[in-house]
């Protein structure tokens, strides 16, 4: 039976990819914008206090220098598995994925992709701040992080089961 708690699911769209027409679209680096970014995401994270002990993150171009740029910000980086099923998923995969969370992680990252991120973010959030609920509701931009937390286990993540705690996008600072 898997520990009861307070678990932190901090989602983060990946930054500012080039153009589709540059590359493939796996294999999409990201833009002068998004190596800005994605640092600034991770300074937050930092100093936001919402520790993660696990990342998952999409095994895309974009989404692994994302995460790479946000991890060298981190005191404490923590491990990180690139899954290809994150890639072109859509919020139904995103939610297995976070299910299958080992009981003793309490704090988990995703790195993804829209829409499949946002749709997940939405669907979660049951509760929250009123103005970041209805800001989150609107967009989330590359580089923004979603935190939400689930009373229980990863087992009870669904959707309306998450409080939106905090939402940061580029240019908040």
């Amino acid at each position: 039976m898997p520990e009861q708690g307070e678990r932190r699911i901090v989602l983060v769209r990946h930054a500012k990819a080039v153009p589709k027409d540059v590359t493939e679209d796996f294999e999409r680096a990201l833009s002068d914008r998004g190596c800005h970014d994605a640092p600034q995401a991770g300074s937050w994270l930092e100093r936001s206090g919402f520790a993660v002990d696990l990342a998952l993150c999409s095994s895309a171009r974009r989404a692994r220098q994302t995460w790479q740029l946000m991890l060298s910000r981190l005191s404490r980086p923590p491990p990180t598995l690139y899954q290809a099923r994150l890639y072109e998923a859509e919020a139904h995969d995103l939610l297995s994925a976070v299910a299958e969370a080992a009981a003793e992680v309490t704090g988990l990252v995703l790195v993804g992709h829209n829409p499949a991120l946002h749709e997940v973010a939405v669907s979660l959030c049951g509760g929250g701040p009123k103005k970041l609920v209805q800001r989150l509701g609107t967009a989330f931009p590359t580089s923004a992080v979603a935190v939400l937390t689930v009373e229980g286990g990863w087992e009870d993540v669904a959707p309306g089961a998450a409080r939106l705690v905090a939402f940061w996008a580029p240019g908040d600072d």
